[in-house]
């Protein structure tokens, strides 16, 4: 059986120094991103096959699998950071943001569930401390989000006890989604203020816990909701 790990969202901060770490520990993994460049970029870095697919398009599932039928563990490091006010949602993008961060990632589940339960293998997803913590112009975000913590608690009693199922809670970390928050010096500066532990997150503080997660260091830990937010969700 494989003992190949699959990370979505493989150039983004969280997933790529996720592939970093399990790579320096011994683990073979498989990177998924839309972005061809980036991700052969990181691949050639890595020494890893990788895949060109996007979550929102219909059949990426079978493309990745294609390349890699049997894994042992699942991160799907894809998200987004969809700020608007109640008056300004439209429902085509609350409905992407729900695919993209929910809907995708169970689909991913769905498809690979036969491999991860002869592996005993593990499913790490990803949320967010607006979740927990009621935050202005969230809604989108939050929703969807709070859509994937749901997902996570039943998905681990479901498929329990082949295959552990966790979700990771971060607040703002430094990536290029973030980049149009924090490239405002003031900005960045008033919200890591705002987080207990006066920073702002970095991709290897979930990736980190992830690592955690996705292999067999974490075998008796599934169904769980973690925050890796400097504190925000409750101490502030």
């Amino acid at each position: 059986m494989s003992e190949k790990y699959l990370i979505f969202g493989a150039t983004g901060s969280i997933g790529s120094s996720l592939s970093r770490q399990l790579k320096e520990s011994g683990k073979e993994v498989h990177l998924v991103a839309r972005n061809e460049s980036e991700v052969k970029k990181l691949s050639e870095e890595l020494g890893c096959s990788f895949t060109v697919a996007d979550v929102l398009e219909n059949g990426f599932v079978d493309k990745v699998k294609a390349d890699v039928p049997d894994i042992k563990g699942i991160a799907y490091c894809v998200g987004s950071i969809v700020l608007k006010p109640l008056r300004m949602i439209k429902e085509d993008e609350f409905n992407q943001c729900m695919k993209l961060n929910c809907y995708s990632a169970l689909e991913v589940i769905r498809g690979y569930q036969d491999t991860l339960k002869k592996s005993k293998g593990s499913v790490v997803l990803f949320s967010t401390v607006a979740v927990r913590r009621g935050f202005s112009n969230h809604g989108i975000i939050a929703s969807a989000k709070a859509a994937v913590e749901g997902l996570t608690v039943s998905l681990a009693s479901e498929l329990a006890p082949n295959v552990r199922v966790n979700c990771i809670a971060p607040s703002l970390s430094k990536s290029k989604i973030a980049e149009p928050m924090l490239k405002n010096a003031a900005l960045a500066e008033g919200i890591a203020k705002a987080h207990p532990l006066k920073r702002v997150g970095e991709g290897a503080d979930s990736a980190s816990l992830a690592k955690f997660l996705i292999t067999d260091e974490s075998s008796w830990v599934t169904g769980q909701v973690i925050g890796v937010d400097g504190g925000r969700s409750t101490l502030s």
